[in-house]
């Protein structure tokens, strides 16, 4: 995925699992981050920034906007929150790509984060300011035609795609100038529930672990 009027940087070629879902620069949903495939994302976007236990919010655009287009990942969303609004780390690791120091790459910020249980991705955001329309066509191409949802302004839309319980949403959001920005995210909805089990079992077992020790001691 790329936009601007400048000559991008080939990615790497596609991976095996480009049929079954979303990818970015050759991460997929079965992708394991590794060194050798953070090595290559350095290369393209720059050093990163790494992140351990992380807060997850799923939201974009406007609060409110997943309740009304996308209940099923609002539900999600409320799942991997506190409904108080108290602080909930998940065990998961983000990437960050703050300062991308190659400018044949057009965008300003990109986030992986995946899950320390399985390795593998769970949410992909980037931001670019850069017109987006290469970016629409290249989705296309690739993804099919898009569903459009027209929820503000002149310059204010999303365009989704779906594809195996995963969401690809791509969104124009006017910055305080009114200026739209581009913004990505892709939702690998299979491994972001895979992750609130496995932390639910974690839970458990540490309560068990706890319930047992404190048998034995008193």
């Amino acid at each position: 995925m790329s936009c601007g009027d400048k000559k991008e940087t080939e990615p790497p070629r596609p991976a095996s699992d480009h049929s079954e879902s979303f990818t970015f620069f050759d991460i997929g949903k079965n992708t394991i981050i590794s060194g050798e495939v953070k090595e290559g994302l350095n290369k393209i976007l720059g050093d990163d920034a790494i992140e351990p236990k992380n807060i997850i919010d799923l939201e974009i655009n406007y609060k409110g906007f997943l309740k009304e287009y996308f209940a099923d990942l609002d539900k999600l969303n409320k799942k991997l929150n506190s409904p108080l609004g108290e602080r909930v780390e998940h065990n998961t690791v983000k990437l960050m790509y703050r300062y991308l120091q190659n400018k044949n790459v057009s965008f300003d910020y990109v986030e992986i984060v995946y899950s320390e249980f399985t390795r593998k991705p769970v949410l992909i955001k980037v931001h670019f300011k850069k017109d987006g329309s290469k970016t629409i066509e290249t989705l296309k191409q690739k993804y099919g035609t898009p569903e459009v949802i027209n929820w503000g302004g002149e310059n204010s839309k999303s365009l989704y795609w779906k594809k195996n319980n995963d969401v690809l949403i791509l969104s124009f959001v006017p910055d305080q100038f009114g200026k739209p920005e581009c913004q990505i995210n892709i939702y690998f909805k299979n491994a972001l529930e895979k992750l609130l089990e496995a932390e639910q079992k974690e839970k458990e077992k540490t309560r068990r672990e706890r319930t047992k020790s404190g048998k034995t001691a008193f």
